[in-house]
């Protein structure tokens, strides 16, 4: 705790503040420390405290101890309130239209006791937060960019994208719409710096085509179907959630393929971090419910 102290407010004296020590007792218990070890774990500077490498790995390893004994003070909680624990799942969009819903209510019959929470966000917010042990396993990608050291990727599926527009929009009534056409139209896309709006804006870029000037940049997916509904704007999201938004009458797909696909995406897990029995379990019924899921697809694909 101290360690993990003086990394964030930069001095044994504010650090001791923060923990209810006196800085005498904080400092004797830092040199002991390294005296123990035989290395300085921190750089003395004249107005703060900066790790040194050795001080950094074992911060890290401080706060993976701090956060197990926290993980494991929940699960006791959890099980003396009569739960069978805890488990939180991060998921990109697609999967978490298409994958989390059967897969859930399986997880709800067999494991009534076991208390689910979900994010749905990007990849790279969820590895933050996988990382922060903020959730226990995630539904996501991972690019040459991560850092892989302590992940494990199971690969699930291939994610295509398409373009959705409100019912009854103009360009819906065209037999054979053209990237030109779509290049002149108002859109709804991911935020800048996301892969798929990169991969959005190269489509035309490669097609001799300019970028679409009026876009708005979103990854709340929930306000789409309402962008859609008051505008005639498209929006580029993953075929699963265009196919959720469909049944419901709330958007259709325009009928011309788009060559600004994603990449796999797959089930991540921590290699140091040990699963708790719960997070075990659903991740068993997440892969079970994937190969009932995605296999026919990707076989169906291969038929064409």
């Amino acid at each position: 705790m101290l360690l993990i102290a003086i990394e964030e407010h930069g001095t044994v004296g504010r650090a001791a503040q923060a923990l209810y020590m006196t800085q005498p007792a904080a400092s004797k218990l830092l040199k002991d420390l390294e005296d123990l070890i035989g290395v300085s774990l921190f750089d003395r500077l004249p107005r703060a405290m900066r790790p040194t490498w050795y001080g950094e790995s074992l911060i890290r390893h401080a706060r993976i101890a701090l956060s197990s004994l926290s993980e494991a003070g929940a699960e006791i909680e959890a099980l003396k309130a009569g739960h069978a624990g805890s488990v939180a799942i991060g998921a990109i969009a697609g999967p978490a239209m298409t994958l989390l819903p059967p897969a859930l209510a399986r997880v709800s019959q067999a494991y009534p006791d076991l208390r689910v929470s979900l994010v749905v966000d990007g990849s790279d917010v969820l590895l933050d937060q996988l990382a922060h042990n903020k959730i226990d396993l995630m539904i996501g990608r991972l690019f040459a960019r991560h850092d892989k050291r302590h992940l494990h990727y199971e690969p699930v599926a291939e994610e295509q994208v398409c373009a959705i527009a409100r019912p009854g929009h103009p360009l819906l009534s065209l037999e054979k719409p053209r990237l030109q056409d779509l290049a002149l139209a108002s859109w709804v896309v991911p935020p800048e710096g996301s892969i798929l709006r990169h991969r959005f804006e190269l489509m035309f870029q490669s097609a001799g085509l300019e970028v679409p000037r009026r876009m708005i940049g979103t990854a709340a997916l929930v306000l789409l179907p309402r962008l859609l509904q008051d505008s005639d704007h498209l929006a580029v999201v993953p075929v699963d959630v265009a196919r959720h938004y469909g049944e419901h009458g709330m958007a259709e797909i325009v009928p011309l393929e788009l060559s600004c696909g994603m990449d796999s995406f797959g089930f991540i897990t921590r290699t140091d971090w040990l699963l708790s029995p719960g997070t075990r379990a659903v991740l068993d019924t997440l892969k079970d419910a994937a190969g009932r899921i995605y296999a026919p697809k990707a076989q169906r694909r291969r038929g064409t």
